[in-house]
């Protein structure tokens, strides 16, 4: 199935999506790490607060101890780990880069992901989504959303990986930083409202036509 099809459907049913919720780069990069195993509304409250402390800076990232970071973090979960994985990646931006985001995203973007990969606590849908969100560079976010319906629709096999799965959707699609926001956006909203985990509402889908015959293919429903 082309995918620009696939993109067309849910834009046509959804509208734009007005993603990433940061209100500048800094907040995206922190909310990256933060949103991990979380919603975004508690990663908006742990913004608040660090944005209110006059916190959302690499070097003052750094430089504030550990525990009281752990704090200010507190409602994202998993304050401590997330504090320390958000801690590595300011450390990184301030030792490769000056604590500077604009010199970070003038690096090439074959460069710079894996250096961000090589930092502990940053994976794969991560660092796509520092790179896409917070630096406009051309890189296709994947999530478990894209991998439900992808294998739900039968276009991509259950053994697939982040890499080929990304490799899949970047070869499909023009290398557009606004395409891959708002495909990757949608995505995320189709999952949540109707490929569901359990209980999918296949019939109400905007993509039910592009079903394989006999439904969603390994739909745990």
């Amino acid at each position: 199935m082309p995918l620009q099809e696939v993109y067309r459907r849910l834009f046509e049913a959804f509208g734009p999506q007005h993603w990433w919720p940061g209100e500048s780069p800094i907040e995206v990069v922190v909310g990256a790490i933060l949103v991990q195993n979380t919603s975004w509304t508690n990663v908006e409250k742990a913004i608040l607060k660090l944005r209110e402390a006059e916190l959302l800076d690499p070097r003052a990232l750094v430089d504030i101890p550990l525990e009281e970071l752990e704090e200010y973090v507190r409602s994202a979960g998993y304050f401590r780990i997330k504090a320390r994985r958000l801690r590595n990646l300011m450390q990184f931006i301030v030792d490769r880069f000056d604590g500077s985001l604009d010199a970070m995203f003038r690096t090439p973007l074959a460069e710079l992901r894996p250096a961000l990969l090589s930092v502990s606590g940053v994976g794969p849908e991560t660092a796509d989504s520092i790179l896409l969100y917070a630096g406009q560079l051309p890189t296709f976010v994947v999530d478990a959303y894209t991998y439900r319906i992808f294998t739900r629709h039968g276009w991509i096999e259950p053994e697939t990986d982040y890499h080929r799965l990304q490799e899949y959707s970047q070869s499909q699609l023009p290398d557009e930083v606004q395409l891959y926001n708002e495909f990757h956006a949608l995505l995320v909203r189709l999952g949540k409202e109707f490929c569901r985990k359990t209980n999918p509402r296949c019939a109400q889908c905007p993509l039910r036509e592009l079903l394989p015959p006999g439904g969603p293919i390994g739909s745990d429903e």
